[in-house]
């Protein structure tokens, strides 16, 4: 029965966690080591299956190994190939840059593990293994991240709100609304539309400052798209100080607790940033979760990854000590070996 104690205790902690607040990344550790658990639940139940359960069980073990294995691959490739394509629609930025890198990074790591195989170099094989053991818990909080993301994203308010705050982003030739950015537009009206059916039509605060690029606060543009949409004016509002996420959160926080401490709000972002967002939110005080919008599939990956390295910068201490650790492990057993 112990076997089954780890999947048990760490589903009982996620659960408990969401109940308590969605918006932590502790939820999506807790979802990761309780998918771990539970394969080796699966291994003690293929050991000990019967003769009819457990064939179907041994494959099923052999799928799951299969799949890192495979992935280590395929993954690679597409992160390459997807990386062309950003570069080819979106330009050469850094951020269009992360999914090119990414599989590079994979196929250097591999590289790296068939030379230390070959050569049978003692200290090549323990960069490679140090190397490996960074790279196995950074790709594991990555599937937590990814994992628990989709989890969140199917999220839905399950009562009237005060507010829907839009996130901004950037306006094309400075003055008008990029097609990321309407997504999220339309995703907020919607959520004012079904609300507003509903006779309690809530503020839509659109949230976004001036660029250095741009004629007009991104705030202003947004509100126009909504208003000339039919969304009434005195329900639209409009916050344009900030320039990142965090002060989007914060300054429309002010607003809306201006208006009345125990308001409620939902935020809208794209599907990618929802996460992110959501734990932004809980970092600065607002009161609400976040909803996300579809996102044209070319750009998530590199989104994805972009999103994942700012948590992981946020909890850079916890991380970069980690790290430390297992490369110093791999120092110590190159030395006593």
């Amino acid at each position: 029965m112990i076997v089954y104690a780890p999947a048990v205790l760490f589903l009982v902690l996620f659960g408990i966690g969401v109940l308590r607040d969605p918006r932590r990344f502790s939820n999506a550790v807790y979802l990761g080591l309780a998918v771990i658990s539970l394969f080796f639940v699966l291994l003690r139940a293929a050991d000990t299956a019967g003769d009819h359960g457990r064939p179907f069980l041994e494959w099923a073990v052999v799928a799951l190994l299969l799949i890192p294995c495979l992935g280590a691959l395929v993954l690679p490739v597409f992160l390459l190939a997807n990386g062309v394509k950003m570069i080819r629609k979106e330009g050469r930025s850094p951020a269009n840059l992360l999914s090119f890198l990414a599989g590079l990074t994979i196929f250097g790591v591999i590289g790296l593990l068939i030379a230390a195989a070959a050569t049978h170099s003692r200290a090549l094989g323990a960069v490679a293994g140090t190397t490996l053991l960074i790279v196995g818990y950074v790709s594991f909080l990555f599937f937590c991240f990814i994992g628990y993301a989709f989890l969140y994203g199917r999220l839905q308010p399950r009562r009237d709100v005060d507010y829907v705050v839009v996130l901004g982003s950037g306006l094309v030739g400075g003055t008008r609304v990029p097609p990321l950015l309407a997504g999220r537009l339309e995703r907020g009206r919607k959520v004012y539309a079904a609300q507003a059916a509903r006779g309690n039509p809530p503020v839509l605060l659109t949230s976004g400052g001036q660029g250095p690029d741009e004629r007009l606060p991104e705030s202003h543009a947004m509100a126009d798209y909504l208003i000339e949409r039919g969304v009434p004016a005195e329900h639209v509002q409009r916050e344009d100080r900030s320039r990142t996420t965090e002060e989007n959160l914060a300054y429309s926080k002010a607003i809306m607790a201006a208006a009345g401490a125990d308001y409620s709000c939902v935020i809208v972002t794209n599907n990618f940033h929802a996460f992110r967002a959501a734990l932004t939110a809980r970092k600065t005080g607002v009161n609400g979760q976040v909803l996300g919008s579809p996102t044209a599939a070319y750009f998530w990956p590199s989104a994805t990854i972009r999103e994942f390295a700012a948590v992981f910068l946020q909890h850079k201490l916890v991380n970069f000590t980690v790290c430390g650790l297992l490369a110093l492990c791999g120092l110590l057993v190159w030395l006593i070996a």
